[in-house]
């Protein structure tokens, strides 16, 4: 088994858990959204943790040489729910997130914590291949955070859903 530091470590486990209890979050929220394209667009994002998670294993079997990266980080790890999640979810739960418009700001700030969390790890790796990857993934999470805002500004001011954007806002053309 090869060594990693505490760093790489810690990052794993942060990772791993803000992805699997975003996807969660997000799929609370399509259940409680009104709109089916609110619904939808909650789904994407969910999906796009998923995708995430696929990702972070890639880089961690890399960094570790081979797929034992599950075995190296016990499950007790993982478990429980990132503290930002939980928080979040709870304030969904008292009521004070049932509207689209609530849904819509808890995302962006689960957004916002992710784009934070892996700006630092990328800026703390020691691994130039993990701050690679940690740094793609906050791209990413930025073009979440851009959805929600567009999809937050969309319905206070029209009251209406965005349907698919004509333009990509993440400035990749």
């Amino acid at each position: 088994m090869v060594e990693i530091s505490k760093q790489i470590e810690k990052a794993i486990i942060g990772s791993i858990k803000l992805e699997v209890n975003g996807r969660k979050f997000f799929y609370h929220a399509a259940e409680v959204t009104q709109h089916e394209k609110g619904k939808k667009m909650f789904l994407f994002l969910a999906e796009e943790e998923a995708k995430h998670l696929e990702t972070f294993s890639k880089l961690f079997s890399q960094i570790l040489g081979g797929d034992d990266w599950k075995k190296y980080i016990g499950h007790r790890d993982l478990e429980g729910e990132a503290p930002l999640v939980e928080k979040l979810k709870e304030r969904m739960s008292r009521g004070e997130g049932k509207s689209d418009t609530e849904a819509l700001s808890i995302g962006m700030e689960l957004e916002m914590a992710a784009i934070t969390f892996f700006q630092n790890a990328a800026a703390e790796a020691d691994d130039p291949v993990a701050a690679k990857i940690f740094q793609d993934i906050a791209e990413e999470e930025k073009f979440h955070y851009d959805l929600l805002q567009a999809q937050h500004d969309s319905v206070n001011n029209s009251g209406f859903w965005l349907d698919g954007a004509e333009f990509q806002m993440d400035g990749k053309w």
